[in-house]
């Protein structure tokens, strides 16, 4: 009797190794298993494409993630290739996009693509970034707001506002000055902030509305300088620089930075990409990097981020709108 009760004993802690074994196995983590193509929907040089490669250097340099990542630009389309290419690859979790508000612009505008925002991947959003209005630092006339207005007013369709993508946020905001100060400004199309800046340190275009990452390479040097900004209040790396608000116009306006998935991610492998990008948030390089380039906004991640990018994309439908009435 005893040896059955030790035989049976041992039957039921292998039956219950087993279950365990099950059940760690059922819930244990997913990691990625191959390389990693981290998409960015502009060109080298913007700040995209710098912040993007900072995360990945961050990731690569500590060691977070078992694989290896690949930095892809997309530029095409203003971001329609990105977009595409990401929609394609619905249910792969080894693909990842970093935004601009091209996410909402370009499918508004293009909406024979077939993308739905909310329908990817909510990972993480690590930052808003900022807007300011810039000119090249020989323009000596230009100091305020006022000054630039009367040079743009008076040079007419040949002054030219360079920016990102066509319909995008620099369009936007082009359009948005011309309709608000009776300007006839040309907005000219490029491929990234990058190539935007060079322009303007060039002095190939009047005006830009680069994000201060893009200007890094020609701000110090003293070949460009901000006019404003169009933030709630002043930055403290640009304290001279006013904001449109102060002028007497309310208005403000952030680029969105987000990291973004396929659609049809599974719940685990979303996790794990949120885990990791919210580490990446909280550490003390990343919060070094948005201090130095004035990167606002906390984290986001999962369904208050989708519920984000509808209330984002509804606001600029309505601002397309608006901006259409007001035009002459």
């Amino acid at each position: 009797m005893r040896r059955d009760f030790i035989s049976q004993a041992k039957c039921l802690f292998a039956a219950i190794a087993i279950s365990l074994a099950g059940t760690t196995l059922a819930h244990a983590q997913w990691t990625p298993t191959k390389p990693v193509q981290f998409i960015v929907m502009a060109g080298p040089g913007g700040g995209a494409d710098k912040a993007t490669r900072f995360l990945v250097d961050t990731i690569n340099a500590n060691k977070l993630a078992p694989v290896v990542f690949e930095v892809v630009n997309m530029p095409g389309g203003s971001g329609t290739e990105a977009l595409a290419a990401l929609k394609k690859r619905a249910g792969d979790p080894h693909v990842l996009l970093f935004t601009l508000n091209s996410f909402y612009t370009t499918p508004i505008e293009h909406p024979e693509i077939g993308v739905d925002i909310t329908a990817f991947a909510p990972i993480a959003r690590m930052a808003e970034d900022v807007f300011l209005l810039w000119v090249n630092s020989e323009r000596s006339d230009i100091a305020t707001i006022e000054d630039f207005v009367r040079a743009a007013r008076a040079k007419g369709k040949n002054w030219v506002m360079a920016g990102t993508g066509s319909g995008a946020e620099d369009n936007l905001l082009t359009d948005f000055l011309n309709a608000q100060y009776g300007l006839d400004m040309t907005y000219l199309s490029k491929g990234g902030g990058g190539e935007v800046a060079k322009l303007l340190a060039e002095k190939q275009a009047d005006s830009t509305v680069n994000n201060p990452s893009e200007q890094k390479d020609f701000y110090p040097k003293g070949m460009t300088k901000p006019i404003l900004a169009f933030t709630p209040a002043r930055l403290p790396e640009y304290p001279v620089n006013p904001t449109l608000r102060e002028t007497g116009m309310d208005f403000t306006y952030f680029m969105q930075r987000s990291v973004v998935g396929a659609p049809g991610l599974k719940p685990d492998q979303l996790a794990y990409w949120s885990k990791l990008f919210r580490s990446l948030y909280d550490s003390p390089d990343w919060k070094k990097y948005s201090a130095a380039n004035s990167l606002k906004g906390e984290f986001m991640t999962g369904p208050p981020l989708t519920a984000y990018w509808a209330s984002e994309r509804e606001k600029h439908v309505r601002w397309k709108m608006a901006l259409q009435l007001l035009k002459p």
